[in-house]
């Protein structure tokens, strides 16, 4: 790591590079539509980056581009970056005051925006007073209330000059939102290097080479898609195949006709594609590794039997990047997320009171830095209150609580607010959804703790069921079912069945919502 030159670790000069060394090679991939070369999307982030500039977007200005995944996407994103602005991609699904906070946070005064979201946007434009100047991908409406809306021909069709803007590896990139499910969004500051950092670890401990093809279903407002997909190929000079959603009866298929050899998939996915009737076809195609986020334990060798591709768990957020990877070559660990990437990371299982180690096998919450300058978030756009909380004794506080092993070996155990604390033993409310997900009835669950009326200070155990299509969920056969495979303290006393969990515009289960909501609606396994 200390010999890695990093100084040419900055989005426009990468893309730059990879079009001089192979033009006409195929870049990204679109499952619906033709592919787009490296040299073609070279020209066309030069010409998106001149009609920022000339619009009067400066180095450092922030623009919010909310549009699918799409080749447009992808060169917006170069495109600002060759700008010496700093990308903002927000969640399609976002609306009302989630849209509102990414605009005032931020304070950009530049959208690019799908004309699908328009009247979106119009309903919330008196309360984005930064916001000057749109342009629209896609037809807008005549009577369109918005009074500075331009065609995104305007910046597509700039000028190819030369883009003179000098951008360093530490510059601000990207501001990519998280979503925050007990207060608003915080918009983590990623410099150039942060963005390159997430690419190069992902290729280097996957293994992945100029031969190799990626997929990802994933939407690229998140860093998932966006640093690992997008940016994993274009420093490999290799496809990317773009789908613009993840379906899980469309997914081989897709592997398949597109010659696939590496993609990322969440654990719930995991899930989904298991629960696909099995075909005799299931082995046959090009797959060979999916790195997984996180892995299912209990799916972990039944995935790789069925599909014959080796599944490899990572750990990362927006912020840190992915400190941890399972060695490809290693044998399954199942619960386990794998070995630190020490050459550019240090992290510590610390105690949450007072930051100090705690032995092996003892959970603590995850601290972790970085080894460069310019690899690690800057902190929180316009929340400096949420970065003085994050960093605390120069460690950056995850919030999650993690144990390691004497020999290195490191595990997520949950969200430290979403563990459970009951009968003395600390458990895991994901380890609790890992096993009732493999449930032939259950789609979805969440876990949460609720109030104990035993002991003070403890919780109990709530599951939060939503059944699969055309199946009910019987709570006896539940409470079976985790018999067999839980530690007695984990089975849940609780199960409520919903039609769907609560969600945040980032698709992460609203957990506080549950915990307020009670138990009134469930099934006591106490009072039966």
């Amino acid at each position: 790591m200390a010999g890695v030159d990093i100084s040419g670790w900055v989005l426009g000069r990468v893309l730059a590079r990879q079009a001089e060394r192979q033009g006409d090679r195929d870049y990204l991939r679109p499952v619906d539509g033709p592919p787009v070369s490296f040299g073609a999307l070279d020209r066309r982030a030069t010409r998106i980056a001149n009609g920022l500039i000339a619009a009067g977007v400066a180095k450092g200005d922030p623009v919010l581009v909310m549009l699918p995944n799409s080749v447009d996407f992808v060169a917006l994103w170069c495109g600002v970056a060759r700008a010496g602005a700093v990308f903002v991609p927000i969640n399609t699904a976002f609306k009302g005051a989630f849209l509102e906070h990414v605009a005032n946070v931020t304070r950009a005064r530049a959208m690019v925006a799908a004309a699908e979201h328009l009247p979106t946007i119009a309903a919330s434009a008196g309360r984005m007073p930064h916001l000057a100047r749109i342009w629209i991908h896609g037809e807008a409406a005549p009577d369109d209330p918005l009074p500075d809306v331009r065609p995104f021909a305007e910046l597509a069709d700039a000028p190819g000059t030369t883009v003179d803007v000098a951008v360093a590896v530490g510059d601000v990139g990207a501001i990519l939102f998280t979503s925050g499910t007990s207060g608003p969004s915080k918009g983590p500051l990623l410099p150039h290097g942060h963005l390159h950092l997430n690419g190069h670890v992902y290729a280097e401990q996957l293994r992945l080479s100029a031969d190799d093809v990626l997929y990802t279903c994933l939407p690229l407002f998140h860093a998932n898609a966006l640093l690992l997909g997008a940016y994993g190929a274009l420093m490999l000079g290799v496809p990317l195949v773009l789908a613009p959603r993840f379906s899980a009866s469309g997914w081989l298929g897709d592997i398949r006709r597109h010659g696939v050899t590496a993609t990322n998939l969440l654990g719930t996915m995991m899930s989904f594609l298991m629960k696909q009737p099995p075909t005799a076809d299931d082995r046959d195609h090009r797959l060979s590794v999916v790195a997984a986020v996180p892995l299912v334990p209990a799916l972990a060798a039944p995935f790789q039997e069925r599909f014959g591709a080796k599944p490899v768990e990572l750990y990362g957020t927006t912020e840190i990047n992915c400190p941890f990877y399972m060695p490809r070559d290693a044998p399954l660990r199942p619960g386990s997320c794998g070995r630190l990437i020490d050459d550019w990371f240090e992290v510590r299982v610390a105690d949450p009171a007072t930051d100090e180690p705690v032995p092996a096998g003892q959970v603590g919450e995850l601290l972790v830095r970085p080894r460069r300058a310019g690899t690690f978030l800057q902190g929180y756009c316009g929340m400096p209150d949420a970065t003085v909380a994050a960093w605390r004794n120069l460690w950056f506080h995850t919030g999650d609580a993690f144990k390691a092993s004497e020999d290195g070996w490191y595990s997520f155990v949950d969200r430290l607010r979403d563990c459970i604390r009951r009968r003395g033993e600390n458990v895991s409310s994901w380890e609790i959804e890992q096993a009732l997900i493999q449930h032939g009835d259950v789609l979805d669950a969440a876990v949460v703790g609720v109030p104990s009326d035993v002991n003070d200070g403890e919780e109990e155990v709530m599951a939060c069921l939503v059944a699969r299509p055309g199946r009910t969920i019987d709570a006896a056969d539940i409470w079976a079912f985790c018999d067999a495979r839980l530690p007695k303290f984990a089975v849940p006393r609780f199960l409520r069945t919903l039609p769907a969990l609560p969600r945040t515009a980032t698709e992460k289960v609203r957990k506080e919502l549950l915990r307020g909501e009670g138990v009134a609606a469930a099934i006591d396994r106490q009072r039966r």
